[in-house]
């Protein structure tokens, strides 16, 4: 259906969890063949809204119109029936299943296909929408961008007519975000309706055909992309205020090393050798798969290094990591949010105990009402909504969730901070908040930031580290303008020296 006559009509639609609204009769077109960006601060309601229109939640009133006839879901499935798919913030992947296999699943006869029959389709399809991934991995071994990328892949497989993503540019490179955007507006132009929940104000200035903005569970505007002048009044609609996403690095003197990393050739890792300091930020940067997430690991006790060395706070890895305080140390605050830095059916007094529960200890006991008020503190000078100690880490949009991490880790006062996408996931004005904080957190700590968010990175660091193909590649001053201009091209591998070819897993 095309002209003025929507695909799919959200007509007022309302969804409350206990005494708190999420959607607050919400109508909204959604036209085939338009890219319509929804946007809107972490707790707005953009996920609980499209989590109805794919199925995985029930209205508590109105109702949806798909080509102008109401339809009711009782399950994703049957959203799935109707032509809706839908990519999440948190990837719903088989970890133990390979690449091909996750997007086979749930297929009729899909699995009883051979192996090789299933790898050539996805590597096919992954070549024609320029999402390169290895079809025969296993998705435990893969980083988050790559899985990222699965999920998109399942999606177009199904060739649906309403495609939901939900942040899918959070984990990506910008030159991975442009591939995308080359495939969202093929699929706009083949008739397909697309819906594109995003943080990123540029992105959604650039792609968008239509745009709708959610406060506070309700609809404050809906309209035309061409209507929208700045991306500044966005962020004005979004949180009802002027916001200017700007911090003022200033220089810091810089004190003892708290990270040496020296000779570490571990697979996939390359001869890494690093250094972060107290009072500065040492940015590190690529694309997704080259070697973050294992070097991360090493670094935070996770993964033993098998050759090289690697000091924290003067010590050797072992000795660090086997006689650890839980303050005054090391912080690591992960990517991964759900299952790795939270759990997500305990409340958030008990997660905030995960890492700070020796801070709370009387002897054998545990001062469980002090670690609350604590919390209850936190929770106020971080907005995390609800605010609530005793709600599970389950009930908080992905934004508050890490909010909810951030506050945790720089409660424990680290030396040495190692944070991984930091601000994934978070709406404009939390994202100003989180740098505030870990510009001030540069103060006593050194940091070692991994994003994929170029800006973020030359906002905050002191120091940038290109990695490429499991090596550092280059590291220089964050005011060299000449190694900035081609930190694109360093982030592809083309150094002044010739590199190792990157391994090529789509051809």
């Amino acid at each position: 259906m095309t002209g003025d006559h929507p695909l799919i009509r959200l007509e007022r639609l309302s969804k409350a969890f206990g005494p708190i609204y999420a959607n607050r009769e919400i109508t909204l077109d959604i036209h085939a063949g338009k890219i319509k960006s929804l946007l809107g601060e972490n707790g707005a309601g953009k996920s609980t809204l499209m989590g109805m229109l794919a199925g995985r939640l029930h209205p508590d009133g109105g109702r949806i119109l798909i080509d102008g006839r109401p339809r009711l879901f009782g399950s994703a499935r049957d959203a799935i029936d109707e032509g809706i798919g839908m990519v999440y913030q948190h990837f719903m992947l088989v970890e133990a299943m390979t690449v091909a296999e996750n997007i086979f699943l749930g297929h009729a006869g899909g699995l009883r296909l051979k192996t090789e029959e299933m790898e050539r389709q996805v590597a096919d399809l992954a070549r024609d929408v320029r999402l390169d991934i290895d079809p025969a991995a296993r998705v435990a071994t893969l980083s988050m961008g790559e899985k990222q990328r699965v999920e998109i892949l399942k999606l177009l497989f199904r060739r649906n007519r309403v495609l939901i993503f939900d942040e899918p540019t959070a984990v990506l490179t910008p030159q991975e975000a442009q591939q995308l955007f080359e495939a969202l507006r093929r699929m706009a132009r083949q008739g397909k309706a697309i819906v594109f929940i995003s943080h990123k104000l540029d992105e959604v200035m650039a792609l968008s055909d239509e745009i709708a903005v959610l406060r506070k569970g309700e609809i404050v505007a809906d309209m035309p992309a061409a209507e929208v002048q700045t991306k500044e009044d966005l962020a004005r609609l979004m949180v009802g205020r002027a916001v200017i996403l700007q911090v003022k690095r200033q220089p810091q003197e810089t004190r003892q090393t708290v990270l040496r990393v020296q000779g570490l050739n571990d697979k996939p890792l390359k001869d890494i050798r690093l250094t972060v300091r107290q009072g500065e930020i040492l940015g590190l940067v690529g694309v997704a798969g080259n070697g973050q997430k294992p070097l991360v690991e090493t670094i935070c006790g996770l993964r033993r290094p098998q050759t090289g060395q690697v000091r924290l706070m003067g010590k050797d890895w072992s000795h660090f990591h086997s006689d650890r305080r839980w303050d005054g140390n090391l912080s690591y605050i992960p990517e991964d949010r759900q299952s790795l830095a939270t759990c997500r059916y305990l409340s958030l007094t008990d997660n905030f105990l995960l890492t700070t529960r020796q801070g709370f200890c009387r002897g054998p006991w545990l001062q469980r009402g002090k670690a609350e008020k604590r919390l209850r503190e936190l929770i106020q000078d971080f907005d995390i909504q609800p605010p609530d100690p005793r709600a599970e880490a389950r009930q908080l949009s992905g934004g508050n969730l890490q909010k909810m991490v951030l506050a945790r880790e720089f409660f424990r006062r680290p030396r040495l901070i190692v944070a991984e996408q930091p601000t994934q996931g978070l709406d404009i004005a939390a994202t100003e908040d989180v740098w505030q904080v870990l510009l001030k957190a540069r103060e006593r700590a050194g940091i070692l930031l991994v994003t994929g968010d170029l800006a973020e990175a030359l906002s905050l660091s002191d120091r940038l580290a290109v990695m490429f193909n499991g090596r550092i590649v280059d590291t220089f001053e964050a005011d060299n303008q000449s190694k900035i201009d081609r930190i694109g091209l360093l982030m592809a591998g083309v150094t002044d020296q010739p590199a190792e070819p990157a391994p090529v897993h789509v051809t």
